[in-house]
């Protein structure tokens, strides 16, 4: 079973959007599973402080190193990843949610404030993860977004693996166009060729489109594309 850990100082965010539709189903009947747990918890003093004032001055307030040392170490110490989402790790990508999805499950920590003391994230080897170049408001989204891109990778849980393979990124592009009935909207058709039968014709117009939308909106993947097809 893939199993998902989450530390965080609101575990009532949880499973929120994951309780439901696939990644729900999947949930319900075991096909991976998730465990919440409240940093607070970790807390020595009588108001479960999780935060102090940064070192040096400054804004905000960063997330205690020994607190969370402590919330860490409940957790099994197995093989699974353990991950720190912050706007300064690695972006994720298709690539490392395969991986994510392909093993045991992760650990994933939740930051808030201005950030975790570096201490913590050396001591405990954590690896951050970034959904983009913006900040929210606390790791909780983006850890909702990590494991509902992994958990539909889990064979079970779309049915479809043949839709997963052509979705975008799965192999370095954007997906193509998509149209169904009705075979006219507002005076636009459905482009002819996806209703002509011949399928050898639809995967050329599918790849070909693909392809320029790609070029089109994302110059970094179509860069990589055409040096992975050099010689």
């Amino acid at each position: 079973m893939w199993r998902a850990s989450v530390l965080t100082i609101f575990p009532e965010m949880f499973p929120g959007p994951l309780g439901v539709s696939l990644a729900g189903k999947a949930l319900a009947s075991g096909i991976w599973s998730l465990d919440t747990h409240d940093i607070r918890n970790a807390a020595t003093d009588k108001h479960r402080t999780v935060d102090d004032t940064p070192a040096g001055g400054g804004l905000g307030m960063v997330m205690k190193a020994d607190v969370l040392a402590r919330a860490l170490d409940t957790v099994p110490h197995d093989h699974r990843p353990r991950l720190l989402m912050s706007p300064r790790g690695e972006p994720l990508t298709q690539r490392r949610v395969g991986l994510l999805a392909a093993g045991l499950g992760a650990v994933i920590v939740c930051g808030r404030f201005e950030g975790v003391d570096e201490r913590l994230i050396k001591a405990r080897k954590l690896e951050e993860v970034s959904l983009g170049d913006f900040v929210l408001s606390g790791g909780e989204p983006a850890a909702l977004a990590l494991i509902d891109a992994c958990v539909r990778l889990l064979p079970g849980v779309m049915g479809k693996e043949v839709s997963i393979a052509e979705e975008s990124f799965a192999d370095g592009l954007l997906e193509y166009p998509q149209y169904t009935r009705p075979p006219v909207f507002e005076g636009e058709p459905i482009p002819e060729v996806l209703t002509s039968g011949d399928h050898g014709k639809i995967a050329a117009w599918r790849r070909a489109e693909a392809e320029r939308l790609t070029a089109e909106r994302r110059s970094d993947l179509w860069a990589a594309y055409q040096a992975r097809k050099k010689p």
